[in-house]
């Protein structure tokens, strides 16, 4: 079989790469081609274009590129039709597979969705054209399927969360000795993950770290972005009992006392990792009030949104002060307050499906094959 593979982003390409060990272990033989990054590209397959030629982010930086956009899109069906494949696999990124989707259904190609659009965050508009255009959809999150099978009465196989499988392969193969290497002491450790952008960075770090001094019995690591320096960081860290790690996030997790975390994906992977939080957001105030009309969910965190409950306390905007932040750490450090935490994170992981998302991808796609 042959397959075609178009992941647009980093966390595409994690995906990415597990999807195609799975395909792997079960067709060795398959013929892919794929968009993606190196994570991909070790595993196996032809890499046709990498990511970081993709990563327009923003409606200045869209308009300001594309012309490139528009290359890249006209190349990606040239592409394909050279290829001719027999299946093809769209992996999030939708502004770009969503219009690739629509003209490769059209030419009679069977298109596959991994990792759905948000739709159910904003543009719901976008069911009339993934009804169209996308042949089966696999989503990573519980609620998803009754969003659409119930809503929107298309069908969909929900294949659990790919970050279970991530994590569980991190602990068994990358787990470092994480104090030594990081010359930590033994007070317990406090994460800041306070997220990916420097705007984002700017207004919640310095809010984090406000608490520091009133908790000298703890340690508290600031988790660097993989694409920002130290020295962005180093204005930050005035006091002693801070320091700054990069590239070792699933390792200051791996070893978290708790955790003040920007919301997000890393909210998942917090819980994941068995580790209580306080979530925090605090964007431009004009956009947060746009947004707010625009996406209409009860929570912003991945954790309460799977839950459909205030499992981990939020803190918005206005909210998102140090008198709060320093009110709800007092309660994830309180025993009782952590065991009730802790115990809905099991029940999370059970929602979530447990190992094995990208084996079911690959099981779910063949039985839909056979359908055929």
């Amino acid at each position: 079989m042959k397959y075609y593979i178009i992941a647009g982003e980093a966390s595409g390409d994690l995906h990415g790469a597990n999807l195609l060990k799975a395909l792997f272990k079960n067709e060795p033989d398959a013929e892919v081609r794929f968009w993606g990054g190196d994570l991909m590209q070790k595993v196996g397959g032809t890499l046709v274009k990498h990511y970081k030629d993709l990563a327009f982010m923003g409606f200045a930086e869209v308009v300001m590129n594309l012309q490139t956009i528009l290359k890249n899109i006209d190349f990606c069906k040239k592409d394909i039709l050279a290829f001719n494949p027999d299946v093809i696999i769209f992996i999030d990124y939708p502004g770009f597979n969503m219009r690739i989707a629509k003209w490769a259904k059209e030419k009679g190609f069977d298109t596959h969705y991994y990792i759905s659009p948000q739709i159910w965050a904003w543009k719901e508009g976008r069911i009339k054209a993934i009804k169209r255009d996308v042949n089966h959809m696999y989503v990573i999150l519980p609620f998803e399927k009754d969003f659409y099978e119930k809503k929107h009465h298309y069908q969909v196989d929900y294949v659990g969360h790919p970050l279970l499988d991530e994590i569980d392969s991190f602990k068994k193969e990358r787990a470092n000795d994480f104090r030594n290497v990081h010359e930590l002491d033994e007070r317990p450790i406090i994460a800041l993950l306070p997220g990916s952008r420097k705007q984002e960075i700017s207004r919640l770090l310095s809010e984090m770290l406000q608490i520091v001094d009133d908790y000298p019995q703890f340690q508290f690591i600031i988790a660097g972005a993989p694409s920002l320096e130290f020295d962005f960081y180093k204005p930050f860290i005035k006091k002693e009992n801070v320091k700054f790690i990069s590239n070792d996030t699933y390792n200051l997790l791996n070893n978290a006392y708790a955790a003040l975390v920007t919301s997000g994906t890393a909210t998942l992977e917090t819980a994941l990792f068995k580790v209580p939080q306080v979530v925090v957001y605090k964007g431009n105030e004009i956009s947060y009030q746009i947004a707010k009309r625009i996406i209409k969910l009860s929570y912003i965190s991945l954790v309460n949104l799977i839950m459909d409950e205030l499992v981990v306390t939020e803190l918005i905007q206005k909210d998102c002060n140090p008198s709060n932040i320093k009110k709800e750490f007092e309660k994830l450090i309180n025993n009782s307050s952590r065991v009730k935490i802790l115990t809905k994170y099991h029940e999370l992981e059970d929602k979530l499906g447990g190992v094995g998302a990208s084996e079911r991808v690959i099981n779910s796609l063949n039985n839909n094959l056979r359908q055929l």
